[in-house]
């Protein structure tokens, strides 16, 4: 249960007191005896909120939640075909702070910064600083919309977009709604989950009186994320107006098995989200080790087709650069 000291804090708070001492993780857990097997990047750093820790079993080593966070040693290992851009994003941003490449979408990464720095990221290598959209670069991107009538929804990611103030994210907003072909705004975010609070009043109620259709993806990976607080906390974002998706990794040893995605997709449906996409990893520079091989998810999907009514069985896709579009996995040539 997590501890009702860290939930009264406010978000912004608590993501200033997150944990970034790999002693201090261990240490809260009881698993001082794991310190060996930790090896920390200096690119990216151990950075985990309180409240997520709280979720976690204390003196499990194997405890889903701390395996997606805790820097590990194999990450070291160089594996073949494993790089620092998978997707070939930093080819594809035509406007400073801007990718394009899907179709009638455009991506704002509008922050480099996370609440939480999860192991598998595909964008730990990403080089933000070259591609952080500044003040001036805001009128380049309503430009380079308007010039594209094709374009009739803007993702907000990063980093993760509800890392920013409130005030940072309501002007993109207004910047956004003020384009008139433009219908959506979706927000891809793993707040919700690692600090619940940050579905404040305040964000609520802002993004329920957008003219624009508003949709929120979480990044949920294991049922165990999602406790009774953070479930309120999404029903009252389901309330709002707000459509809720949430899309997955399937991450060897942690959500590999069709137990584990049938209690996820359950209990996102109980939170009031519904189940979008299961992703096969993204081949990224140290985390070969949460890979698992495509004939395994292929024979995890088919399982989850019969555990489960459709609408809850996820999307298996993978994301391949220079490809317009999310992938399907061919469930049918490794069936």
């Amino acid at each position: 249960m997590i501890n009702h000291l860290i939930t009264q804090k406010n978000w912004q708070t608590q993501l200033s007191e997150a944990i970034t001492s790999v002693d201090e993780l261990l240490g809260i857990l009881k698993l001082e005896s794991l310190r060996a097997e930790v090896y920390v990047p200096k690119h990216f750093e151990l950075r985990v909120p309180r409240a997520f820790v709280a979720k976690m079993t204390v003196g499990d080593r194997n405890d889903p939640l701390l395996k997606q966070v805790l820097p590990d040693q194999r990450e070291q290992i160089k594996v073949t075909g494993y790089v620092s851009d998978p997707l070939s994003e930093q080819t594809q941003n035509p406007v400073k702070g801007m990718l394009h490449k899907y179709q009638s979408r455009v991506l704002l990464t509008i922050t480099g910064a996370c609440a939480i720095h999860c192991r598998y990221c595909f964008r730990q290598h990403f080089d933000y600083s070259a591609n952080m959209p500044t003040a001036d670069a805001k009128e380049n991107i309503i430009n380079y919309i308007a010039a594209h009538p094709e374009i009739n929804e803007v993702i907000l990611s990063g980093g993760d977009p509800l890392n920013v103030t409130n005030r940072r994210l309501f002007a993109w907003l207004d910047t956004l709604e003020s384009i008139p072909q433009l219908t959506t705004i979706r927000l891809h975010t793993r707040l919700p989950l690692v600090i619940p609070a940050r579905l404040d009043d305040a964000l609520l109620d802002r993004l329920s009186q957008s003219r624009c259709h508003i949709v929120m993806v979480i990044h949920c990976n294991h049922a165990n994320e999602i406790d009774a607080l953070t479930a309120e906390h999404l029903q009252r974002a389901r309330t709002a107006g707000i459509t809720l998706l949430n899309q997955a990794v399937l991450l060897a040893g942690i959500n590999d098995s069709v137990e584990v995605q049938t209690r996820l997709s359950q209990r996102l449906f109980s939170a009031g989200v519904l189940p979008y996409y299961l992703h096969v990893l993204d081949k990224v520079a140290g985390a070969a080790h949460f890979d698992s091989d495509e004939r395994s998810a292929v024979e995890l999907y088919w399982s989850l087709l019969a555990a489960l009514p459709g609408y809850l069985v996820p999307k298996l896709v993978r994301e391949l650069p220079n490809r317009h579009f999310k992938v399907p996995v061919d469930v049918y040539s490794n069936a």
